[in-house]
């Protein structure tokens, strides 16, 4: 009877601990991954090849999904903004409204989310299945640094990329809130053009670009850090998968918050 009243009371702690344990070790794994990566870095011969190809697969075959998510983003912050101001602030203000959010906020942090789940998991995937499959330990008998041939291209790809694909995200969303001002609001082009330049500063580009840089290097390095650690055959590299996309999305709101308290 004790030993059961022992057992229901310290079960949740042994839980806690077991998972604090877990945590920690991950962290501790990562910083040796990130370790073993940079020192592949100097091998350009190995992954300078690749570089290109893993820019067109993680950057320019994603830019039609982040088009998508922008453009529809910007129809729906022009139409809330004219909902919201109700007459009381100037209707050239939409402008406004569209240029800071998307750039500074959503331009970056949703296309950053979709391409976790696209590309982080295309990355974990791919590596993890490497992996199960035994490929990354036939690279070694081959003498190729399996980091410098997998992930340095890929990491990258990442940091080049995710920028160009949210410049265009941005500039496909003040788009789409121009073509619904001009269209649903009553709002003529050179107004819309007037709200964005109003408060425009060339910061704002500056701090959407780092904070896409530093997605980009997030999403790609974690999703190869969890292909790395697959075990478990077709399972494990679902969980590898899984892992790999919620990581890279809360590693983006973590990075999100940071740089707007860095940086603003």
């Amino acid at each position: 009877m004790f030993s059961t009243m022992h057992d229901r009371w310290t079960a949740p702690l042994s839980w806690v601990g077991r998972s604090a344990v877990a945590t920690v070790a991950a962290f501790g794994q990562f910083g040796s991954f990130v370790g073993s990566v940079l020192r592949a870095v100097p091998d350009v011969a190995t992954w300078g090849r690749l570089l290109i190809l893993q820019m067109a697969r993680l950057g320019v075959e994603s830019i039609p999904i982040a088009l998508f998510i922008a453009a529809f983003t910007g129809i729906v912050l022009a139409l809330q903004a004219s909902y919201t101001f109700t007459g009381a602030i100037p209707l050239y203000f939409v402008g406004v409204l569209v240029e800071k959010t998307m750039i500074l906020e959503l331009g970056p942090v949703l296309t950053g989310l979709a391409l976790a789940g696209r590309v982080g998991a295309n990355i974990a995937a791919e590596l993890g299945t490497m992996k199960v499959t035994e490929q990354i330990d036939a690279l070694e008998t081959l003498a190729y640094d399996p980091h410098a041939y997998l992930v340095v291209p890929r990491v990258l790809a990442g940091a080049v990329m995710f920028p160009v694909v949210v410049a265009f995200a941005n500039a496909m969303g003040i788009l789409g809130g121009w073509a619904t001002a001009i269209n649903l609001l009553d709002l003529s082009t050179p107004e819309f053009v007037r709200g964005l330049r109003l408060f425009f500063r060339p910061f704002d580009v500056q701090f959407s670009m780092i904070k896409a840089t530093s997605f980009g290097l997030a999403v790609t390095a974690l999703g190869c850090f969890f292909g790395f650690r697959t075990i478990g055959g077709a399972e494990g590299v679902g969980r590898a998968t899984t892992r790999a996309v919620v990581a890279g999305s809360m590693m983006i709101l973590v990075l999100d918050a940071f740089w707007a308290v860095a940086l603003l």
